[in-house]
């Protein structure tokens, strides 16, 4: 996977991410900046999830992204 489409793109990839992680705040998202690590250890926080689902979990919302 080529997360740097992600990180390239963020603001307008911020939408998408509310919309899965609706718990993740606009501050966090700001913080995060497209950082894929930095996004699993806020939906890690926000959701109480271990680290390997967390992981998984963004894999999946990465693979239905439409580019």
């Amino acid at each position: 996977m080529d997360w740097n489409r992600v990180e390239g793109n963020w603001k307008q990839m911020t939408g998408k991410v509310k919309e899965q992680w609706g718990k993740l705040t606009d501050d966090d998202l700001t913080q995060i900046n497209g950082n894929r690590e930095q996004l699993e250890g806020k939906i890690q926080e926000r959701y109480g999830k271990a680290k390997d689902e967390t992981s998984r979990d963004v894999d999946d919302w990465y693979g239905r992204q439409t580019w």
